[in-house]
């Protein structure tokens, strides 16, 4: 039977990602150090990978009507870990992986499960994707993983040059420009990249050490401006989980109030597309003895239900922020990768000061975030945000494996990503529980009027082997089901998720 799915077929060696002159010196180190023959690393540098074969792709179609069955569960006990209180208390070790392909998990009770949470952003393109082969063959190679800062090895530059072309490869409308995009910082966890974004914009207000020289706005209060909830208040937004970034989201409440009593540091929230509170916010901390240090934003707030904020109020936020040289932050770790482009702010006609990326580039197999930003803001020493993993070569060769595979099936992926979301909509439509749809694309999320059924219609499709979670713990944001489709996913998987979640609601 023919598939409806047609991506992009490409094959790609080490030698033509890496380039031949780097290979051949990798084959002639390795043959050195191990007595192998460099004829038989040659080969394995020279290996053409298929990225997605039809017949893996066909073979998870095949899998389709088995999504939700048992087919072998873990026998006998397994460890209960040591993990914290309010770990143990979310666990779902039932879930737990036991194998993957593609957008396929079986857990240790055996089930299997459709990632259509794409394991909470991670697996941008599912599991064992076959082009992270070439993965193997540079570990066959002995291509080190472990390298450092001042030691960064080919593949982290070439993603570094890669990542300041596809940042740029859109020309952005002049009145929203506000970086160049020109220069990369390459951390691990998307946690460390927002908060070295931080650093880079105290190190306007504050001295990094004792060498450095008076900041720009020396003795002004820094006013970070964040996409707070609906009532005004904090929680909305995610941007990590180090002391400065759980402050933009209300955590740590007092030590927050004590620096901004003691005019060193505050964070003010906008509601999400109030262009109003935008401008009364600009105009009161714009002034002595405040400075607006930088306005920092998700695009999809996922964890505030999948709202999408409008391009007006992204325009105009971007407006306010040229005219008072506040720098604007682009935090897109749970973004990345699935829009068209792969950046969503292309679709903004928008360019920020910094964008923040991670999970979907490396696809899963390795931490790895980055930084890319305008070299004005250049202004740390080198150990002003240093993380030593952050260059592992590895990681690196998994962005460069993702964009290529990305790269080439732009269009399939961009028709597949509106289907699914006419698809989400149209059931939307139809299901009297449901009251609207937001996010875009793959990354979507299903608003119901009550709890009771929202969980119901997560329950039933978790049963049927979806993984699909309700976001409740938002106090004034409705009861909202999640879905982050592999890009992997084709035709037949969307058709397979939106015929599940119409029978979930019969």
């Amino acid at each position: 039977m023919a598939l409806r799915t047609q991506f992009t077929p490409m094959r790609i060696s080490l030698s033509e990602l890496l380039g031949a002159e780097h290979l051949a010196a990798v084959c002639q180190a390795r043959s050195f150090l191990t007595g192998e023959s460099q004829e038989a690393l040659t080969a394995v540098a020279d290996e053409a990978i298929d990225f997605l074969p039809e017949s893996t792709y066909r073979r998870w179609v095949d899998l389709l009507p088995d999504v939700g069955t048992v087919v072998g569960a873990v026998e006998g006990n397994t460890p209960p870990g040591a993990s914290t209180a309010a770990y143990t208390a979310a666990a779902h070790s039932e879930n737990a992986p036991v194998s993957g392909f593609g957008p396929y998990r079986i857990g240790e009770a055996g089930r299997l499960h459709l990632t259509t949470k794409s394991e909470h952003y991670h697996s941008v393109l599912g599991h064992s994707f076959p082009g992270y082969r070439l993965i193997d063959n540079a570990r066959r190679l002995g291509i080190p993983n472990a390298t450092h800062n001042n030691t960064r090895g080919t593949a982290t530059r070439i993603v570094e040059q890669e990542l300041v072309r596809i940042c740029n490869d859109t020309p952005a409308d002049s009145e929203h420009t506000l970086g160049k995009l020109d220069t990369v910082m390459n951390l691990q966890t998307g946690s460390l990249a927002v908060e070295a974004a931080f650093k880079l914009v105290l190190a306007r207000f504050y001295r990094v050490d004792r060498k450095a020289d008076t900041p720009a706005y020396a003795g002004r209060t820094p006013v970070f401006i964040v996409v707070g909830d609906d009532e005004g208040e904090l929680e909305a937004n995610y941007h990590g989980t180090t002391m400065f970034t759980q402050k933009m989201r209300g955590m740590w409440p007092d030590l927050a109030q004590g620096l901004a009593d003691a005019g060193l540091f505050r964070v003010v929230p906008v509601r999400p597309n109030r262009i109003d509170d935008l401008e009364r916010v600009f105009a009161t901390y714009d002034k002595a003895p405040f400075k607006i240090a930088a306005f920092i934003h998700e695009l999809i707030m996922m964890n505030y239900g999948a709202r999408v904020l409008t391009p007006q109020f992204i325009r105009r936020a971007y407006e306010l922020s040229k005219a008072c040289d506040a720098v604007t932050i682009d935090d897109e770790i749970q973004s990345c990768v699935w829009g068209p482009g792969m950046f969503t702010y292309k679709e903004y006609g928008i360019r920020p000061t910094a964008v923040i990326i991670g999970k979907g580039f490396p696809g899963g197999e390795y931490a790895g975030s980055r930084i890319v930003f305008d070299s004005d803001l250049d202004i740390l020493p080198q150990f002003g945000a240093l993380v030593t993993n952050g260059q592992e070569e590895l990681a690196s060769l998994a962005y460069l494996a993702t964009i290529r595979w990305v790269e080439a099936n732009q269009e399939p992926i961009e028709k597949i990503g509106a289907y699914f979301e006419q698809r989400v909509r149209a059931f939307a439509d139809s299901a009297t529980a449901v009251c609207g749809v937001d996010g875009c694309h793959h990354l979507l999320g299903i608003r119901f009027s009550e709890l009771g059924p929202a969980t119901d219609f997560a329950s039933r499709l978790n049963k049927a082997g979806l993984d699909i979670s309700v976001q409740t713990y938002k106090i004034d944001s409705p009861p909202t089901a999640l879905i982050k489709l592999p890009l992997v996913c084709g035709y037949e998987f969307v058709d397979a998720v939106a015929g599940e979640m119409d029978r979930a609601m019969d």
